[in-house]
């Protein structure tokens, strides 16, 4: 065999194996039957049916001559696939959502199931084909072109639009007329010709409805507007704008309704007879000042024995939404109530929200509840969970509770005194086992009666939240251990998991919070101590907001999904949602489940589940980026009302576009654009996070605490433009 392949090597000129352009178009034919589908080196040998060591030598150089020529590429893992442009196998099956990043360019985020290797590619505006953000496309790979670690690829079909509607500001002129899209990732206006507009005058905030996406002379998507919003700037066009863009409902259908309506109120005897009754059991809510639907009440009595029997009782909603009704496919549509600034789009009509279900003071309520028998030192001595009915004593807002717990008076201050004292307890012991102190700062609106805002107040979380808090935690991990521990895990249910942190953004993090001046040791061996402690020495400093959102957008996103994964963020093996019905689907489907197991019937299948689950996921994420933008909206029409006036603030990033700033008093963000720093030629430097002057050597980097002035805002847009103040001195 050795002299065979000797010989081979002398009878070839160039001292290369003579079978090599066989090998290669072998390949090449390979790769062409293969598609998109990426092949191991081990895989290329056996489905070539290349044996010898030289000839696999040979295939090996080849390889990468291919991949020089751009008709192939190596993944991370050693692998190789076809981006030979004049393949057709090369044009199929790389398919994946688009991210339009700005202007110039944007990355196609590939399917999980396309391509396990390639993540994402990066393709020109020009090579997109008409393409806009969220579309999902089928790209090919541009040959040998590459844009960093990322390939670069093109757009040959989009396979389908995200949406065909969308919410921008009409500009009306003689002979046609063009919305410009809220949205900051679409790039493109769209064309409306005169007779499409309706009743649309300049400056309306308006829907539109795309017919055409690439007709006219500038190749402009084609519209008509479907429904006029208002004028622009003003609240309710803004928030409806708002509303559109995020394909919120604006009601209820009139079946819904009517269903609702047709719901029968009366609690009979035989109903309380199926019960555990907790009538004459002290028992209350603390909620915020302005709710109106009250999902859950605490209950507590003192027990013979020195213990407390403390009951968390949450509104049945399950049994007034029957599986499969009109109000139950509504409900699971919409998921989610979803929290504007200035109202809410509830998952249930009135009705059920804000009358029946809620449990409103001096009212007996059907309720489904998780009752503990607790000691002193917060231990669980017995659980118990099944329907009950309830009658609440007293609704408490957040700030009458804190005022017991401050002054230790009023009516019922023993008993919530009592509660304070055993979720501090109970807050101890998670945080010993690793939970992490994520205490984001939000805002809220003093609003006058058309919307416009008068201040900005940052909200404060005191005792009393944290105590409803630690008792809605201490039902949602038991209930879900509960059905956990029924048949190891194996029964259908439906869990609320957060993964474990990924390690590349977690090391992003660690080095913008070392950009602010903080040392962050440990993280990799115990990522819960190290972010704690980073969380408390960034209290009540500048960039304590800043750090503590870019800690969050570190994290995993916590889903509802069917397999009994754990919840990193609290440190509990199980974890779920039984205590917010009247405003989250999930908990339904937790109550329902629940109650089918106590009743000992087998476990149902899981498929249904998974797919709400993913549903509601999504759901919860569009209720969330919804209620983002309502805030954005409200923040950038209040510092339009101060524009010309120094604030204080902290610069939480950098581009090579300008300078992200924090405004310290009210939390708003804004840019100090790169354009308007005309005291310097600044550069840009990515790898520290700063802006270096060229003469002056002048350094704006991440933590800085600044000085600036708003010096215009754009509402549609959603942005607040910046200078700094006294940049020369």
């Amino acid at each position: 065999m050795a002299k065979k392949k000797k010989s081979l090597r002398k009878s070839s000129p160039n001292g290369r194996n003579p079978n090599v352009p066989a090998i290669r178009r072998t390949i090449q034919e390979l790769f062409e039957a293969q598609g998109d589908n990426s092949l191991s080196v081990k895989q290329i040998f056996a489905k070539a049916g290349i044996r010898d060591k030289n000839s696999r030598r040979e295939t090996m150089t080849f390889l990468l001559e291919l991949e020089h020529e751009g008709l192939l590429k190596q993944l991370r893992n050693g692998h190789f696939v076809n981006t030979d442009p004049a393949s057709a196998a090369a044009s199929s099956g790389l398919v994946g959502r688009v991210d339009h990043v700005n202007k110039r360019f944007a990355y196609v985020v590939l399917d999980n199931d396309t391509d396990e290797e390639i993540d994402d590619v990066w393709v020109k505006s020009e090579d997109l084909m008409n393409a806009i953000d969220g579309d999902r496309v089928e790209i090919k790979f541009k040959r040998g072109a590459s844009r960093g670690s990322k390939p670069e690829g093109k757009v040959i079909k989009i396979i389908e639009r995200a949406r065909n509607e969308f919410v921008g500001k009409i500009e009306v002129l003689p002979k046609y007329a063009f919305v410009v899209p809220d949205n900051r990732k679409i790039y493109v206006d769209i064309f409306v010709y005169p007779e499409k507009i309706g009743k649309a005058k300049t400056d309306d905030k308006v829907l539109v409805k795309i017919k055409e996406w690439h007709g006219g002379k500038a190749k402009n998507p084609v519209g008509l507007v479907t429904k006029v919003l208002g004028k622009a700037g003003e609240n309710e066009a803004e928030i409806h704008s708002i509303m559109a863009e995020f394909e919120l409902p604006f009601e209820f259908p009139k079946n819904v309704e009517k269903a609702a309506e047709a719901i029968d109120t009366e609690i009979t005897k035989e109903e309380i007879k199926k019960r555990k009754d907790f009538r004459d059991i002290t028992t209350f809510t603390i909620d915020p000042d302005d709710a109106k639907d009250f999902d859950d009440a605490i209950s507590i009595q003192k027990l013979k024995n020195g213990n407390h029997e403390i009951g968390v009782h949450i509104a049945d909603v399950s049994h007034y939404v029957q599986p499969g009704s009109t109000l139950d496919e509504e409900a699971v549509n919409r998921a989610t109530s979803v929290y504007l600034v200035d109202r809410t789009i509830p998952m249930l009509p009135e009705k059920l929200s804000n009358g029946v279900c809620s449990l409103r003071p001096y009212e007996e309520k059907l309720t489904f509840s998780a009752v503990f028998e607790i000691d002193d030192n917060a231990n669980i001595k017995k659980k118990w969970f099944g329907r009950t009915v309830t009658y609440s004593d007293r609704r408490f807002t957040y700030e009458e509770a804190q005022e017991r717990i401050e002054s230790g008076e009023g009516d019922f201050h023993e008993e919530i005194n009592l509660l304070n004292g055993l979720a501090k307890k109970f807050k101890k012991k998670r945080f010993d086992k690793g939970a992490i102190n994520f205490e984001t700062v939000e805002v809220k609106f003093k609003l006058d009666e058309n919307g416009k805002p008068l201040g900005i107040i940052p909200k404060e979380r005191k005792d009393a939240h944290k105590l409803v808090e630690e008792f809605m935690l201490l039902a949602n991990k038991h209930v879900a251990e509960y059905v956990f521990n029924l048949n190891g895990g194996k029964d259908t249910f439906v869990y609320r998991t957060h993964d474990n942190p990924n390690p590349d953004k977690l090391e992003s993090f660690t080095k913008f919070a070392v950009k602010f001046g903080h040392k962050v040791t440990g993280i990799n061996h115990d990522v819960s101590s190290a972010l704690n402690k980073l969380m408390d020495d960034i209290q009540g400093k500048p960039e304590q907001n800043v750090l503590e959102s870019l800690a969050i957008r570190s994290m995993s996103k916590a889903v509802y999904i069917t397999d009994p994964k754990g919840h990193f963020g609290l440190a509990f093996d199980h974890y779920t949602h039984f205590t917010s019905p009247i405003r989250r689907y999930p908990d339904v489907m937790v109550h329902r489940l629940l109650q089918h197991y106590l009743s000992k019937k087998k476990s149902p299948k899981a498929e249904e589940y998974k797919e709400i689950c993913r549903h509601t996921s999504e759901r919860e994420k569009r209720a969330s980026d919804a209620e983002r933008a309502s805030i954005k909206f409200k923040q950038v029409e209040f510092m339009q009302s101060v524009e010309n006036k120094p604030f204080e603030g902290v610069i939480s990033g950098v581009t090579e576009f300008g300078i992200f700033v924090e405004i310290t008093e009210t939390k708003c963000e804004g840019m100090v654009r790169a354009a308007s720093m005309t005291d310097d030629f600044y550069e840009f430097d990515e790898k520290n996070y700063c802006m270096i002057g060229k003469r002056n050597k002048r350094v704006f980097t991440l933590g800085d605490k600044v000085t600036v002035m708003v010096v215009a805002t754009d509402i549609n847009r959603r942005t607040i433009d910046l200078e700094f103040v006294e940049l020369d001195d």
